[in-house]
């Protein structure tokens, strides 16, 4: 196996494992706090149940949040791997 290789494996470890992580957190603020709706509407947030606030605005500011965070881990990674694009 050439260092070409083990570089491209490495790589593809790397974004694998971000890839993973990136989606279980989405995973997490589509489905799962979505199905505990009613047991997070008796905590208030700045006024509204917190049920009702992940549902209309918690969830879509975390996944922008997360787009933003995951484009710079991923340019790290292609950096360090020596695939980034100019």
């Amino acid at each position: 196996m050439s260092s070409g290789d083990s570089q491209k494996d490495n790589h593809w470890h790397r974004t694998k494992g971000l890839m993973i992580l990136h989606l279980s957190i989405w995973f997490i603020f589509s489905f799962v706090v979505h199905w505990f709706a009613s047991n997070l509407n008796q905590i208030t947030f700045f006024g509204w149940p917190l049920g009702f606030y992940m549902a209309a605005q918690g969830s879509l500011i975390v996944f922008v949040v997360q787009l933003f965070i995951f484009v710079k881990q991923q340019e790290k990674v292609d950096r360090e791997c020596g695939v980034a694009e100019d």
